[in-house]
């Protein structure tokens, strides 16, 4: 399929091409970018063209999930299966959100809260 300029006019695609670009500044690791199913074949193209691994997930017969970035990321993140990202475990949540580079303290926070980690146990097993 020849793509033209004009193929990447849409909002979703746009977007893409900033992650893309930050990506290649090395501001990301891993990306991801949910957008309307109808821009998968521009999609794997532009990453294709540009040699940036990838994985695409269905999330519903209108959206796709692009993960895009380092081998080493997209091959963790393959590892997780093709199951929706509220399924996953909590410690794959944690995995994810770092590698998108989202606040560690706040990863941290949303760990303890999903796992239930009582923190007051823990401060006292460190202490005591």
């Amino acid at each position: 399929m020849k793509l033209t300029c004009s193929d990447y006019k849409t909002a979703d695609m746009q977007i893409l091409m900033h992650h893309v670009y930050e990506y290649n500044k090395g501001l990301r690791s891993l990306v991801l970018h949910t957008m309307h199913s109808s821009e998968r074949e521009k999609t794997e193209n532009l990453l294709q063209r540009k040699g940036i691994s990838y994985f695409l997930q269905t999330v519903n017969e209108n959206k796709i999930n692009v993960f895009f970035g380092r081998q080493e990321c997209i091959q963790i993140v393959k590892s997780f299966g093709d199951k929706s990202l509220s399924d996953f475990t909590d410690e794959q949540d944690f995995i994810l959100g770092i590698m998108l580079g989202y606040d560690r303290n706040q990863q941290y926070e949303r760990y303890i809260k999903r796992t239930g980690i009582n923190s007051e146990l823990i401060n006292a097993k460190l202490v005591g």
